[in-house]
């Protein structure tokens, strides 16, 4: 690992790059380093392509602690890191469309389990172990709401020391057919009363995502304190997003943007009560989005 001073210049210039305030450096040093010195550790005692995924709901900072992960262990520690997210594996949107005609009309909306190519993450990520040359990583366009073009898409060469996969629903494990019974929010009342969209939710989650997440050797979860957080979390962005969107781009108001959390209130709320036992590394957040503190880790 390289000296302070040059730690110091790489950690400055990603924060300025991010556009972060000058002093979560203090962030990077208390929990960030010590994370990836762990990380680094793993991977040596593996001796071979270390899987790391992160666990977070909205507005958590997991895409922002994959990136300090992924520039941290590349820069101060030489290590090859590949980056994804499991947004970037949405399905199309035509089969999103097929969906919604065929099985329900919620399953348009991108998110919960089902909406993934998980066969697609698999093949990725068992590649990225190999010494393939040109591995494509897939990307997909929120602004368009589907898979971006090939000619977007990123190329690594394998094989990668480490590779970090971040997603809302990483690790999660599928609820009980009695937990599916009453609906929570008024989302699901209005308009999945019968359950059929939880249940077919539930179910992929309980029949597909498994052999992803059982490629992990390591999980981290970013844990909000309440769903409420994570609405005000999310409320935050779409203001940040409404200053500086596009002439065209569509930005969520409150109504809006309340019924689209509730698709994933369901899964947030489980992952609330039963990850954090599952998890390797557990950071607790404040409902000032920082780090209150965190087991699992050496800080």
């Amino acid at each position: 690992m390289q000296n302070r001073s040059s730690t110091d210049t790489i950690i400055n210039d990603l924060i300025a790059q991010q556009n972060l305030p000058s002093h979560f450096i203090e962030i990077v040093h208390k929990w960030y380093l010590p994370l990836c010195e762990n990380l680094v550790q793993q991977h040596h005692n593996k001796q071979q392509t270390l899987y790391v995924s992160i666990n977070g709901c909205q507005g958590s900072g997991k895409s922002t602690m994959a990136l300090f992960i992924e520039k941290i262990l590349t820069k101060m520690f030489e290590l090859k890191v590949a980056n994804l997210s499991i947004d970037d594996f949405y399905l199309t949107r035509k089969e999103r469309k097929n969906m919604a005609k065929h099985i329900h009309p919620l399953l348009i909306t991108r998110g919960v389990p089902g909406t993934h190519d998980i066969p697609l993450a698999i093949k990725t990520l068992k590649k990225l172990a190999t010494d393939h040359a040109a591995i494509e990583l897939v990307r997909f366009n929120k602004a368009i709401d589907d898979r971006a073009d090939k000619s977007s898409w990123h190329k690594v060469n394998g094989p990668m020391d480490v590779v970090i996969l971040e997603g809302w629903c990483m690790g999660l494990e599928a609820q009980s057919p009695q937990a599916l019974y009453s609906p929570i929010n008024e989302l699901e009342s209005s308009e999945d009363a019968n359950g059929k969209w939880r249940n077919y939710v539930n179910e992929q989650l309980c029949e597909h995502y498994p052999d992803l997440f059982q490629m992990f050797d390591t999980l981290i979860m970013l844990k909000a304190p309440s769903f409420e957080c994570v609405y005000q979390w999310r409320r935050k962005q779409e203001e940040k997003l409404r200053q500086t969107a596009k002439l065209g781009t569509h930005v969520m108001n409150d109504a809006e943007l309340g019924r689209f959390i509730q698709h994933y209130q369901r899964l947030t709320e489980h992952a609330f009560t039963t990850l954090p036992a599952k998890a390797d590394i557990v950071f607790e957040l404040g409902s000032d989005q920082h780090f209150q503190q965190v087991t699992g880790l050496s800080v």
